[in-house]
């Protein structure tokens, strides 16, 4: 906090006091600063390159994600949170256009609603259903590295829809 505050009381001195040309009148860096950390999610996306694995509902896994929502199929992610924060909607490219259990495409978003005990560091557990059989569609993207944007932040649970639903809006 020190540093910040440092950093806006330079702003705020006069260009002159470093020897340069004075600042267009009506200029305002402090107000850019401001405007400029106030972007849209997606503007200021964070975005990193993790190994993907695949995981489904079989062998008496919990049908509950750590944050006590039914697991999503092709929607929940597992995710280590000190690497990428539970209650984030990410976008992984790599999944856009895969076939859907219910039918159509994957618009690429998932939701970032449970834990691990292996997902540790760069890593991301796709929940893709019921069975085995689920992790068909997914299965060129097991152990491969795909690239995750958070995109936004979800309050309550994810939607069990397989799919099938757009994001409404990635805040």
């Amino acid at each position: 906090m020190k540093r910040i505050l440092a950093c806006l009381a330079l702003l705020a001195l006069p260009a002159s006091a470093f020897g340069a040309e004075p600042l267009p009148a009506g200029y305002d860096p402090i107000g850019d600063v401001i405007a400029a950390t106030s972007q849209s999610t997606v503007e200021n996306a964070s975005d990193w390159t993790l190994k993907a694995s695949l995981y489904h509902g079989g062998h008496h896994m919990a049908v509950h994600d750590s944050l006590g929502c039914r697991v999503a199929p092709m929607r929940t992610v597992a995710v280590d949170p000190a690497v990428v924060s539970r209650h984030s909607i990410i976008f992984i490219k790599e999944t856009v256009g895969l076939p859907l259990p219910g039918g159509g495409v994957h618009d690429g978003y998932w939701y970032a609603s449970d834990i691990g005990g292996a997902i540790k560091g760069a890593r991301i557990d796709l929940f893709t259903g019921e069975s085995a059989g689920s992790m068909r569609a997914l299965m060129p993207l097991n152990l491969k590295t795909v690239t995750v944007v958070k995109v936004g932040e979800f309050s309550g649970c994810p939607p069990v829809d397989g799919g099938a639903t757009q994001v409404a809006s990635a805040q």
